[in-house]
């Protein structure tokens, strides 16, 4: 039992660099997320503030108001921070499979979690394109 235990610490002191690494790359994932949320909450905070100024200028009875706003901005945003959120809990379990892997010492690479993020900000870049094709 003894022996289990000093193979099990030996093979984590030998694989430290790996396993900072791993949450280097976790860390990094996490910043992401965060940046992508923060993207999602000024996205919505602008749609009301855009809102909010165009009912002070109505009120105000200047014939030019702010165009009017299809609502858009609203779902990108609400979008952005539940993706933001989907991929912090995505980078931690992907964290703790590596974290499990390095352990046991059979690595397998996954690439759902870099996929899921290619994809859906490709997605938003094409809704923000045409969005902004629409609008002009």
């Amino acid at each position: 039992m003894d022996e289990v235990r000093v193979e099990k610490s030996t093979s984590k002191i030998l694989n430290r660099r790996v396993h900072m690494a791993n949450e280097r790359t976790f860390l990094a994932w996490i910043r992401t997320s965060i940046g992508i949320m923060a993207f999602g909450f000024v996205v919505e905070k602008f749609a009301l503030f855009i809102k909010q100024m165009s009912l002070i200028l109505e009120k105000a009875n200047i014939e030019k108001t702010l165009p009017p706003s299809h609502g858009y901005s609203a779902i990108v945003g609400i979008f952005l921070v539940g993706l933001g959120t989907l991929m912090g809990l995505l980078a931690f379990i992907k964290y703790m499979k590596i974290e499990r892997q390095i352990d046991e010492d059979k690595y397998k690479q996954s690439f759902v979690l870099d996929i899921l993020l290619t994809i859906s900000v490709l997605a938003v870049g094409i809704f923000l394109v045409i969005y902004l094709i629409h609008s002009t």
